[in-house]
């Protein structure tokens, strides 16, 4: 019989618990709670009192589960509203990265920032977690059916990959490069890993790269450093541009020389003076000053100054992005030259520089990132015989 574990405070939602619980049942799925209430005493917290209380909560909750989390355990689910909630999430944060997690909330804060490098599913209740009603049940029994699912197919907790694969960092913007980087790679037997490098997808590319899930990366896309120096949300992650810093490293200033920023609408005018596209409905584009392309130029050479594996950095002079192109809304040449007279004027001896007269989605550049590789793949081939 499958096993999931879920996670509740059963002091303010043990009914809705409860009915959770007797669906799994029908699924032919064992639910056992781990109560994530606080030890308040009978006490209305104050501030303080109360971050101190969640502390303890997410401890003993870590604590239960960690002692249960085995083959015998198919997932583990978490069940809350607004503190409830977050708890839950934290103990499913730290779970490993790909192991089976659901959080079923009211999604009163931001997930992203928080499941940014875990694969949890969310399922949002709509109605408040306070009495069961007919929306909330639906909820509840689509949420059951849904964990039952995840039941279906099992995978050891410690386990994140079966092999290391080639970590890639991609965009729409830099698609054109990445898809024929993919294909080829994969052709020649490699699996390839590829993370939305939006600001939130360096956070799970950080994590895995940890975890030793890559044995090559190639960081075609390091437009984050834009987010975290410029404009634009991200996940602070200190570790983005240097986990698996022992790895063969291909780096190129993929979509560098924009900040991506959210609805044309809420987008400050100033900066709608400069050059700009709609990328999608949600994300607007904006074309990088030169002062702001030196100074993530700048941080990208310094963070990748503490890595020891061997390093090339390619230059595709003819763009940067798919729109920095002739023709294109955000084309600008002179930005490429200050990002190249920047790198030569700090880039260390151990990385390689290699400038091409081609933009960054031409077969050129896949031949130079391959070339670059080449004996990463090379070492896999013989260990493979």
């Amino acid at each position: 019989m499958a096993r999931v574990l879920v996670l509740s405070t059963l002091n303010t939602k043990a009914e809705e618990t409860e009915y959770f619980l007797s669906h799994l049942a029908q699924h032919g799925v064992q639910g056992e709670v781990i109560d994530l209430a606080l030890d308040t005493g009978g006490k209305i917290l104050d501030g303080d009192g109360k971050l101190a209380a969640m502390e303890q909560a997410v401890a003993r909750a870590e604590a239960s589960v960690e002692a249960e989390l085995s083959d015998r355990v198919h997932a583990v689910v978490g069940l809350g509203g607004g503190t409830g909630g977050e708890l839950a999430l934290r103990v499913l944060s730290s779970l490993p990265i790909t192991f089976p997690k659901v959080l079923i909330t009211t999604l009163p804060f931001d997930p992203r920032f928080a499941a940014a490098d875990s694969s949890i599913v969310l399922v949002p209740t709509l109605a408040d977690i306070c009495g069961l009603n007919a929306t909330l049940r639906e909820v509840l029994e689509n949420a059951a059916a849904l964990t039952a699912g995840l039941c279906q197919t099992r995978r050891l907790p410690g386990v994140c990959v079966d092999e290391t694969s080639i970590g890639i960092t991609a965009l729409g913007a830099t698609e054109g490069a990445v898809g024929p980087l993919v294909e080829t790679l994969q052709g020649q037997g490699e699996e390839c890993t590829v993370f939305h490098s939006n600001g939130f997808g360096g956070a799970a590319f950080a994590r895995f790269a940890d975890r030793g899930a890559f044995r090559a990366i190639v960081d075609l896309t390091p437009h984050e450093l834009t987010r975290q120096h410029v404009g634009g949300i991200y996940v602070p992650r200190d570790t983005r541009f240097t986990a698996g810093g022992d790895l063969p490293r291909v780096v190129l200033p993929g979509a560098l020389n924009f900040m991506g920023l959210g609805q044309r609408d809420q987008v400050a005018l100033e900066l709608l003076e400069r050059p700009h596209y709609a990328h999608t409905g949600f994300f607007t584009h904006v074309q990088l000053s030169e002062s702001e392309m030196r100074h993530v130029t700048t941080e990208l050479i310094k963070a990748l100054l503490p890595n020891t594996g061997p390093t090339t950095l390619i230059v595709p002079m003819g763009g940067f992005s798919h729109q920095d192109s002739p023709g294109g809304a955000i084309e600008n040449p002179k930005l490429r030259e200050v990002f190249l007279d920047t790198t030569r004027a700090l880039l260390p001896n151990n990385i390689t520089l290699e400038v091409l007269d081609a933009h960054i989605s031409d077969p050129k550049v896949t031949s130079a990132i391959l070339s670059a590789l080449g004996p990463a793949l090379a070492q896999r081939k013989v260990s493979h015989v």
